[in-house]
């Protein structure tokens, strides 16, 4: 019986607990804005060419607060094929400011403090997020990894680009 619960103890913490907290970086610095967080991660270097091609660099840079629905390089390689390298353009800047935004909400909403609803995205549409099982969605989009925290606002990463 001990060994039992030995070994089902040394399960959980190798096994089921990192689950819970994959995904979960809570990480903080108060020295970078949400840009520098996300310069700093090659997960998000597609985010940050797009962020700069569309001129939004200083937006981010601001006093915000701002929550930051950060898409991968993976989101971005999902899209169909040439949609990135489009949206790059100089003359589909109005598009990708359009899309862009539409992964920032005003204000800094950490993950405890998500709830199921509409929520209003900087660029003026409503994107909609659900909870079920403990799992975060926007839009469709999935939040794989929440509270990376910045000086000036909050990302959580998600696992596709959404669209308005």
């Amino acid at each position: 019986m001990k060994t039992t619960l030995t070994l089902l103890t040394t399960f959980l913490l190798a096994f089921a607990m990192p689950a819970l907290f994959a995904g979960h970086h809570g990480s903080y610095s108060p020295n970078k804005d949400l840009t520098g967080i996300l310069s700093e991660n090659s997960d998000f270097s597609t985010l940050v060419a797009a962020v700069g091609a569309a001129g939004l660099v200083e937006t981010l840079q601001g006093d915000g607060p701002f929550t930051v629905f950060a898409p991968t390089n993976e989101a971005f390689a999902a899209l169909p094929e040439g949609t990135v390298e489009s949206l790059l353009e100089p003359e589909n800047r109005d598009q990708l400011i359009a899309i862009l935004t539409y992964h920032v909400v005003a204000g800094k909403v950490l993950a405890k403090d998500v709830s199921a609803g509409m929520v209003e995205t900087v660029n003026g549409s409503s994107a909609e997020i659900t909870v079920r099982y403990g799992n975060v969605r926007i839009d469709g989009a999935t939040v794989v990894a929440t509270d990376l925290m910045a000086s000036n606002g909050v990302i959580h990463t998600i696992d596709a680009v959404i669209l308005p």
